[in-house]
């Protein structure tokens, strides 16, 4: 199902189930919805979403989902997609997200609204990127990536505070950018774990809804985050 105004340029492959909303734009050599790269998949009848607005570049692939992974691939609205990215299955991609040239996800990460990630950055599974998010070029993630921060993820990991220029750039409050700053100190740079950095921001720290918004993600990682 392909919504109205959407574009398939040439040789773009499209396999369903899938459902494409309105006003996308796919370029030359993409791939949509076609077998994971899963050897536990035999063919089970699973989807792919994508909504309205998106700009997918050339040569990107994104594969349909798993039983394992509720057997839906879905992206949201707003997303730009360039060339080579790989959206592996079950994937939960947000909206208004920048995915640069040679991304791969793998199967089931999940990303959150707003989130940038530079090129050549491979995402391990199950991982989570936070909103608004901003991840360095050729960045290795194992572990979630908290939302607000700027991460590089290389031979070390590095988490070099709030993305203060994308959230200025969205109308954030610079004091709402200041006190998540202040959090993300406590984080990485006060020599706490990371139980004890929670317990200094609630203590110190106004409870905004962005504060609110970064403990939560934390508490509920499987993995941990990068820190």
């Amino acid at each position: 199902s392909i919504g109205a105004h959407t574009g398939l340029k040439a040789h773009v492959y499209v396999e369903g189930p899938t459902t494409i909303g309105e006003e996308n734009i796919f370029y030359p050599y993409t791939t949509v919805g076609v077998a994971p790269q899963d050897l536990k998949y035999h063919g089970e009848r699973a989807e792919t979403h994508i909504g309205s607005r998106n700009k997918i570049r050339e040569f990107v692939t994104i594969h349909r989902g798993t039983t394992g992974g509720g057997m839906v691939t879905s992206i949201g609205d707003e997303n730009l997609l360039m060339a080579y990215s790989h959206i592996a299955h079950d994937v939960r991609l947000g909206s208004h997200c920048v995915l640069a040239n040679g991304v791969t996800l793998a199967g089931h990460v999940m990303i959150g609204d707003w989130a940038v990630i530079g090129a050549f950055t491979g995402v391990h599974q199950f991982c989570r990127i936070g909103k608004h998010a901003m991840v360095g070029g050729y960045s290795v993630i194992t572990q979630d990536i908290m939302p607000f921060a700027t991460t590089v993820s290389k031979r070390e990991n590095s988490v070099f505070g709030a993305n203060a220029t994308g959230l200025e750039r969205r109308g954030f409050d610079p004091i709402a950018i200041e006190h998540l700053q202040n959090a993300l100190r406590l984080l990485t740079r006060a020599k706490l774990n990371t139980s004890q950095a929670i317990e200094r921001i609630e203590a110190e720290i106004p409870a905004t809804p962005e504060i609110a918004d970064l403990i939560e993600f934390i508490r509920s990682s499987e993995r941990g985050v990068i820190k």
